[in-house]
């Protein structure tokens, strides 16, 4: 197997259940991991051609557009990015999607929130 990823993508927006968080723009962090498997390695590698392989700005420009939807719950933005991934690189035998939320507005101090999908 093969693994392509970008980490530490920085997102600046509002996603959140409450209507504060909804209004306050916030730092969200998404790492992002795709697996495929290595006979379709060989074959890229080998032509040394970018199509039947991961683009990792493509990665970045599906997060950035997902990132720009105001959405509630991270559950669900994580899964919408997961499933545009899916759709993007079918031939991914596995991807792996970790959306961060920086400070969560908790009565204490924590780092981040995240949800972290696999499939």
């Amino acid at each position: 197997m093969t693994t392509i990823a970008l980490e530490g993508m920085q997102f600046f927006a509002n996603h959140g259940y409450y209507e504060e968080e909804q209004a306050t723009n916030t730092y969200f962090i998404v790492d992002v991991y795709v697996q495929i498997g290595d006979k379709s390695m060989r074959e890229v590698t080998i032509a040394d051609d970018l199509t039947g392989t991961v683009n990792y700005e493509m990665i970045y420009e599906i997060c950035k557009m997902e990132m720009k939807k105001t959405t509630r719950l991270i559950e669900t933005l994580a899964q919408r990015i997961y499933n545009r991934l899916k759709m993007q690189f079918p031939f991914a035998t596995k991807i792996e999607v970790k959306l961060s939320k920086k400070n969560p507005p908790l009565a204490g101090v924590v780092d981040r929130a995240y949800v972290y999908i696999t499939q």
